[in-house]
């Protein structure tokens, strides 16, 4: 028999602790930091060499935000001198087809959100 429970209960409701979460974890460098992380493990400037336009400081900003929702882990390596290298964590994974899925859209969608931009700004003063 199927499992039915998920389908009668009453869909999730965006509440603000919700979308301070998904602030945090689908913002601009968020994205392209889990995106990095999922290809291998990296080190703080070798991430902000492959992010080449994102700040020292809101690197740093990112990565703790990330650190602290559980989406990746900074781990300490025992190299001589000590290292710090971050990995996407077991839930940050989970996020991976989410993510595709987000991507596969715009993919197939970003002709018509350019026409949409397009008519809205041609039907909009300045």
């Amino acid at each position: 028999m199927a499992d039915t429970s998920r389908l009668d209960a009453a869909p999730p409701q965006l509440t603000e602790a919700h979308r301070e979460l998904l602030d945090q974890v689908l913002d601009k460098w968020s994205l392209q930091v889990l995106d990095k992380l999922c290809e291998r493990p990296r080190r703080f400037n070798e991430l902000r060499r492959a992010i080449s336009v994102v700040t020292q400081k809101s690197l740093t900003a990112t990565l703790r935000r990330l650190e602290r929702n559980g989406m990746i882990d900074r781990v300490i390596t025992s190299t001589r001198p000590l290292a710090v290298e971050y990995r996407i964590s077991a839930l940050g994974k989970t996020l991976q087809d989410l993510i595709d899925a987000l991507l596969h859209w715009t993919a197939a969608h970003m002709a018509d959100v350019q026409r949409a931009r397009e008519r809205f700004d041609d039907e909009t003063p300045l």
